[in-house]
């Protein structure tokens, strides 16, 4: 994740001059994150009412799971992300409109760089979702899966990565050791 440098530069000087396009800045990033809170409130509700999904968790099953997320990005993407990015651009202009003297001893996005835990977890319930689906359970309610079978289903996808990823690797490690013992 980039942020913002603040070593020498002069931020304090810069929030000072420009105290009202920073005031308006925080004002917006924090309405921003109520109305992303206040949408996804606003559609859990509808979602229920309207029959996507059932009230009681319970009665969930995984095609309920995926459409709920699936719906719930699209509204978020399209009353929240649509105008944070107007907002975004907005800022942008202004920020390019700066003269360049003043912009030039600012650096944005050149921060601390960390490692996250990536997209993992993600395909991993992409993989449960196919696992269930394949197995027929697809509109079984989620509350009657066994710990067998999650577990299971778990066992199944590691073996399926092991596979998938797995045989590949093992061809370029033996591609690699073949090409290695051929030198002098």
């Amino acid at each position: 994740m980039g942020g913002i440098s603040v070593n020498g530069s002069d931020w304090r000087g810069f929030v000072r001059r420009h105290w009202g396009a920073v005031a308006i800045f925080v004002v917006a990033c924090a309405a921003a994150f109520a109305w992303a809170v206040y949408v996804f409130w606003w559609f859990t509700g509808h979602a229920q009412s309207t029959g996507l999904v059932p009230s009681g968790l319970g009665a969930w099953t995984m095609g309920n799971l995926v459409n709920f997320i699936i719906y719930s990005i699209l509204w978020e993407l399209l009353l929240v992300g649509i105008p944070a990015g107007l907002g975004a651009l907005a800022a942008w202009m202004w920020w390019r409109r700066l003269p360049n003297e003043e912009r030039q001893g600012y650096h944005w996005g050149r921060g601390k760089r960390s490692a996250s835990g990536g997209g993992a977890g993600f395909l991993f319930f992409i993989a449960f979702a196919i696992k269930v689906y394949v197995d027929g359970n697809w509109n079984a309610p989620i509350s009657t899966f066994t710990l067998n079978y999650v577990v299971g289903s778990m066992i199944t996808i590691l073996e399926w990565c092991a596979v998938i990823f797995g045989i590949p690797v093992a061809i370029a490690l033996a591609w690699w050791i073949s090409r290695e013992m051929k030198r002098p």
